[in-house]
């Protein structure tokens, strides 16, 4: 015995709105909802990063010692983010904006740490 499918009638495509044809035209940015309800706030004043092919993983902690002739410091880590190569690179053009504006309207920063230690 053959069973018998019953053709259901297909659910029609949402319109959009001239405005989204328009967007999709145009290329513009579709406009991004920030929903912030379930976000945490953590502070750091340590970060690390580390890379694979297919993911960059960022390492956010805070330093335990205040004196600076101490011969180890301890790192507590709180946060892990990792994310893919393209999300790393607009975080990165993100962040040297920022800084950048930062040292425009207050000064430069200077760094007491020389560049591409693990500190």
């Amino acid at each position: 015995m053959q069973e018998k499918v019953l053709d259901k009638p297909r659910e029609k495509a949402p319109e959009r709105t001239a405005a989204a044809r328009a967007d999709a035209v145009t290329g513009a940015l579709p406009r991004v909802t920030w929903n912030d309800s379930e976000m945490k706030t953590s502070y750091a004043n340590v970060c690390n990063v580390t890379s694979t092919r297919e993911e960059v993983t960022l390492l956010f902690g805070t330093h335990q010692n205040w004196h600076s002739a101490q011969v180890e410091v301890s790192v507590r880590l709180s946060e892990r983010i990792i994310l893919n190569p393209y999300a790393a690179k607009r975080l990165a053009r993100l962040l040297t904006a920022v800084v950048a504006e930062y040292e425009k309207r207050l000064g430069p920063l200077g760094m007491d740490v020389p560049e591409g230690s693990v500190h």
